[in-house]
């Protein structure tokens, strides 16, 4: 079965080189032009990926996103001009899986949708056993399969990105990673932008599951190499 994307920017020529090109690659699309056109479009119908501009008139893409991750963990790809704040479109509020700069590349584009959509298809499955569903650290639990993570038994909300980048440490405690390396793991493609990617998703994380982030417990920074999650005391 095609995936279905909907494409959602404001300028008409976009959206028709990008369904142009998409539908030559075997997807299905579906279009909007504005923020709410987009809203009422996810709540009608079943996507695969949203690829969002973020200036929208009516709703902006940040609301969109926002107002999109109350519903579901459908992948999101915010189309941005240069100059955009990445913490706000990769940040807390919106949850965002991944930006493309405008103007973009469309062989760029391609590549994004296909490596998300792969991962989004290929998610590991822990083993059955109850051990392996629910990894423990001090208080904090995390679901590997319902993908949940409470933190002194209160129920702590992790975007996709920042729960892959999560369970990543989990599997491989004690193990440093650099920032290319966690590109290649989490987002499962080569990378072309800029590596304050990680260091945001990084930041946003001890934000949620560290106490005092000047004084981690789990989440450390290897100075000059990259980060490690410890379950050490």
């Amino acid at each position: 079965m095609s995936k279905r994307i909907l494409l959602v920017d404001d300028e008409p020529l976009i959206l028709k080189g990008l369904k142009f090109t998409l539908e030559q690659e075997g997807y299905e699309t579906d279009s909007a032009l504005d923020g709410e056109e987009a809203l009422a479009k996810f709540m009608e119908g079943s996507y695969d990926l949203i690829l969002l501009d973020v200036m929208l008139p009516k709703l902006d893409g940040m609301g969109v996103c926002q107002r999109i991750r109350e519903h579901s963990n459908v992948p999101i790809i915010m189309l941005t001009a240069k100059g955009e704040d990445m913490d706000k479109i990769l940040g807390l509020e919106y949850g965002a899986d991944d930006y493309i700069p405008k103007p973009f590349n469309i062989l760029e584009v391609k590549a994004r949708i296909k490596a998300i959509l792969r991962r989004a298809g290929n998610a590991p499955v822990p083993a059955p056993a109850e051990e392996r569903k629910i990894v423990r650290v001090r208080d904090l639990e995390v679901n590997l399969v319902k993908r949940t993570v409470t933190l002194g038994g209160q129920d702590v909300k992790l975007t996709a990105k920042e729960f892959d980048l999560l369970q990543m440490f989990i599997n491989n405690r004690g193990e440093v990673f650099t920032r290319r390396q966690m590109l290649e793991t989490v987002w499962k493609y080569d990378y072309t932008g800029d590596d304050r990617t990680v260091d945001v998703h990084i930041r946003r994380l001890r934000e949620k599951i560290e106490r005092n982030t000047s004084q981690p417990e789990f989440i450390f920074t290897k100075w000059g190499v990259g980060y490690y999650f410890t379950d050490k005391d």
